[in-house]
């Protein structure tokens, strides 16, 4: 048995070798304790040690084939992910200028009862719209746009619905107001709605959405994009 540890011992090591690593810490002894002998910097293969003088069982072993590839590989940590209420909750309240205010207030009134996820997504819309040469260049321009013209007749209905717009909720807005926060500062990639510039709950059923390119359904909300035109269909 301890003559096969040490062809064991000698294989993990010519291993190692091979690839790259130094070995000058590595000692070989004749004892049968093997983590006497290994340094720590390769304590992890002891597991291949184990499995091949068959002490492992079926368990450990199953533990061992599941660990990522590689000599000193190691799963990495993962943040929690963003589209999350507990997520977005941890962090600290945030205040910003103009820009920010507008997109808060049109999350807080557009979205505020949707997940986090959707609450990204139509914020994308409104960034998507003012990265489009077919509306106002800024958040609050896109956000206010045709309010004044009549009941119903502004882009987003929270402005033009004849209906007070306070804030009630606190915990509510901030939470959309972090949401708004990362979003301006690029903190998440706009890839949620693949481009949309427009959405509808799905309460209503908006004449315009029979000739447009639906690319995403997020809980309550359907997002599209308004079709290219080609000099072949003109």
């Amino acid at each position: 048995m301890a003559q096969l540890r040490l062809i064991v011992l000698a294989c993990v090591s010519a291993l190692l070798a091979g690839a790259g690593v130094a070995l000058a810490d590595v000692t070989v002894s004749q004892s049968n304790n093997a983590q006497a002998v290994i340094g720590p910097e390769i304590s992890q293969l002891l597991g291949l040690e184990r499995v091949a003088l068959g002490t492992v069982g079926p368990e450990r072993l199953n533990r061992l084939q599941s660990r990522p590839r590689g000599l000193f590989s190691r799963a990495p940590r993962q943040p929690e992910p963003i589209f999350t209420r507990r997520y977005i909750d941890s962090l600290p309240a945030v205040k910003g200028g103009k820009q920010w205010r507008c997109l808060t207030e049109a999350l807080y009134f557009e979205a505020r009862g949707e997940s986090v996820k959707g609450q990204f997504a139509v914020a994308e819309v409104i960034l998507n719209r003012v990265d489009s040469a077919a509306f106002p260049d800024t958040v609050c321009g896109v956000v206010k746009q045709g309010t004044g013209a009549g009941l119903w007749r502004c882009q987003f209905t929270y402005n033009c619905d004849g209906r007070s717009e306070r804030i009630r909720n606190r915990a509510a807005w901030e939470r959309v107001g972090k949401v708004a926060d990362i979003i301006l500062r690029g903190g998440v990639a706009r890839n949620l709605t693949n481009g949309a510039t427009y959405y509808h709950t799905t309460s209503v059923r908006p004449r315009w959405a029979r000739s447009f390119e639906l690319t995403a359904v997020i809980g309550v909300h359907l997002f599209y994009r308004k079709p290219v035109r080609s000099a072949a269909n003109n």
